[in-house]
């Protein structure tokens, strides 16, 4: 018997466009032998629903997608994930389509509630197994975090499965591969059933979905590995009730799975939003200059528009350094001078400001300037402003509200200041892209003279690391202190984090590519006394 993944992009709400892809899958795996074809996790709605799960008539309208669906997938069996309703209980479920009938619905046991999941404000839990006979074999089915814990696939042993089909719209971070490997084989030595794992591929909103659909044998063994990132129909062969050995891809390297994270929630964002471009500012940094490249190759030079934007402290290397970029990559590029501007701004802000020093205000003007001009330029186009800041800074608050914080979309908002680097030197070995003296330069806002980030912050592998340690892991000011950083540098970045939240707040949502990043799994008060002093 074979079985088919339907590892798909789905887009939220698009009923009508997910059930014609799940169709479409669906005939293709019928036409190559498949008698069983295996969907993500709320396939039919796509994933997450977020409150339209609230509304009643989401749950009509999936009902009615799903009967409709169901009558178009004849002569292969289809499980597809729906959200359904019961009376006042709502469930994340998935159901067997045979025949042109829903032949059985199974529903989510174990509801997360971390991180970026808050099922539980959503769904009610099931508590029962749904096993499916084909062939002779007899299937169960759990949904994404069942397979975390032992109860699901427990229950679906003793009911009597031989294999256990897994729906997931398990979201990419660095990595979460060999995580759910080591779930999925947790769960294959508890029970002995072989596992076949689907997932979900694109990008919704911050989260990006890798796919990376696999199998694992009743022995644990890994026996298919399919693409990360595309969207792909798999096969998997059973024999007397045993998955046989087949496609073994291998795994992206680390800059690569980012990298492609990176290009794929651009593309979707963009995409699926309906925008006809992006526009961003480009400075001669290493920032603008990753996030060019990122959206060049995840739109296509045709849709991405590249302005600089020199101030009074712009270096000629940095407007070299962009011209030089933007003819590599071939994309349209204009230079706007701010000078008259901020000079304009000065003078009108001049009675107001009289006998007080030059401080980060005039620096924050320029900002600002550039953010406005971006903003304009994005009204008359319809084209979504890129913002540029990376995590490192968003953590400390070194960005400007109202100016380079500006825009629809931040492609690094997850990324620190050392994996810019990385990815820019991954990003050349594609092919040149990045000119060599922006990676190598130390980096500068330019908003005065002979300014370096290094002016204000610590140098960015400490600033990283305490970052990592403080935000991702959650380590205490003195874990953090234990592992050799300076007692100063650490009280100093928690202090920043504290304070800047209204800021991290107040900007644009962007790709999630570690297992915290600053959007909805950071969930800090704005208005909050405590401080962490140990």
């Amino acid at each position: 018997m074979k079985i088919a993944i339907a590892q798909i992009n789905c887009t939220v709400g698009d009923l009508a466009g997910n059930a014609a892809k799940i169709a479409d899958y669906a005939q293709r795996a019928k036409a190559q032998g498949a008698a069983i074809m295996l969907t993500p996790e709320l396939s039919l709605c796509g994933y997450p629903p977020e409150d339209l799960l609230l509304r009643d008539g989401f749950y009509h309208a999936c009902d009615e997608a799903l009967k409709a669906l169901a009558k178009q997938t004849k002569g292969i069996d289809v499980l597809v994930g729906h959200p359904h309703q019961v009376n006042d209980n709502r469930y994340n479920a998935a159901s067997l389509l045979r025949d042109g009938k829903v032949a059985a619905t199974y529903y989510k046991n174990t509801l997360p509630n971390h991180s970026v999941f808050d099922e539980v404000r959503y769904f009610t839990c099931g508590d029962e197994a749904c096993i499916f006979q084909k062939d002779g074999v007899k299937f169960g089915i759990n949904i994404c975090a069942d397979v975390w814990e032992e109860a699901s696939a427990r229950k679906a042993r003793a009911a009597g499965a031989d294999i256990l089909l897994v729906l997931n719209a398990s979201p990419y971070h660095l990595d979460k591969q060999e995580t759910r490997y080591e779930a999925v084989r947790d769960r294959v030595c508890e029970t002995g059933m072989g596992v076949i794992y689907a997932n979900m591929v694109g990008g919704q909103d911050e989260l990006v979905f890798d796919g990376s659909s696999f199998a694992m044998d009743s022995n644990g063994e890994l026996t298919h590995q399919f693409a990360a990132f595309d969207e792909t129909l798999g096969f998997i062969e059973i024999e007397n009730g045993k998955l046989l050995p087949g496609e073994k891809l291998p795994l992206l390297q680390d800059e690569a799975s980012i990298y492609r994270a990176l290009c794929d929630g651009v593309r979707d964002y963009i995409g699926k939003n309906r925008f006809p471009g992006v526009l961003l500012g480009l400075s001669g940094g290493i920032d603008s200059a990753l996030t060019l490249a990122v959206a060049v190759d995840a739109l296509g030079a045709d849709k991405v528009r590249a302005v600089m934007m020199p101030s009074p402290y712009t270096a000629q290397m940095s407007i070299d350094d962009s011209r030089e970029m933007v003819k590599l990559l071939g994309v349209q590029y204009e230079e706007l001078d701010i000078v008259p501007t901020f000079t304009a701004l000065q003078d009108t802000l001049a009675p107001v400001f009289k006998g007080l020093p030059t401080d980060t205000t005039e620096e924050n003007l320029q900002a600002r300037i550039r953010g406005v001009l971006l903003m304009a330029m994005s009204n008359k186009s319809g084209s979504l402003v890129l913002t540029t800041g990376n995590k490192s800074e968003m953590t400390v608050g070194y960005c400007t509200l109202y100016g380079d914080m500006a825009g629809g979309f931040a492609v690094l908002k997850d990324v620190s200041k050392t994996w810019v680097y990385r990815l820019s030197n991954y990003r050349n070995t594609l092919s040149y892209a990045i000119p060599e003296r922006i990676i190598t330069r130390p980096p500068s806002a330019e908003l005065k003279p002979d300014q370096t980030d290094q002016d204000s912050l610590p140098p960015y592998d400490v600033l990283d690391a305490i970052m990592a340690y403080f935000v991702e892991r959650n380590m205490s000011i003195a874990q953090i202190i234990a592992r050799g950083y300076a007692e100063a540098d650490v009280m100093r970045v928690v202090k920043l984090i504290r304070i800047n939240e209204y800021k991290r707040r107040q900007a644009p949502v962007g790709v999630r590519i570690t297992d915290r990043g600053f959007g909805k799994d950071w969930r800090y008060p704005i208005t909050v006394r405590y401080q962490d002093n140990f």
